[in-house]
């Protein structure tokens, strides 16, 4: 089981540490009284749904003995208007660089991160739209 404490620290700065020993600062923005010392938890989550599919990725793009060289993930997250101002759609771009890259490859190891394997999307299912899109760099 993982486990996570959050604590206060002031204004509306939070140090969370997880089962891992990991630590990370969140604040809120200095408009609503924060002091802009971390992260913002939303921005937390897309960086988490990040790490997850790319986690994937790379390691089946190795077990398919691709010669990736640099994998990039870049995220959007479309938040709703009204409170509590969940995201409704999320964009997700692979930017993978590497020699002989099968463009098959790239496709299934996405496919499977998206559809199988990555539990921060599939957490975020029914909550927002989640669309990616990727794109080859050959060297």
């Amino acid at each position: 089981m993982l486990h996570a404490k959050v604590t206060y620290t002031n204004g509306l700065q939070f140090v969370g540490e997880a089962s891992s020993g990991h630590a990370i600062v969140m604040d809120g923005d200095p408009a609503v009284g924060g002091h802009n010392t971390g992260l913002r938890p939303m921005e937390l989550l897309l960086l988490g749904l990040g790490g997850c599919t790319g986690m994937d990725v790379i390691s089946i793009m190795q077990k398919k003995q691709q010669n990736v060289t640099a994998l990039e993930i870049n995220i959007e997250g479309q938040k709703a208007e009204n409170y509590p101002k969940k995201f409704t759609d999320i964009k997700i771009e692979f930017i993978i660089r590497g020699k002989n890259i099968s463009e098959d490859a790239v496709k299934r190891s996405i496919d499977l991160s998206m559809n199988k394997y990555c539990s921060v999307k599939a957490s975020l299912e029914g909550s927002a739209k989640i669309n990616f899109l990727y794109k080859i760099i050959q060297e």
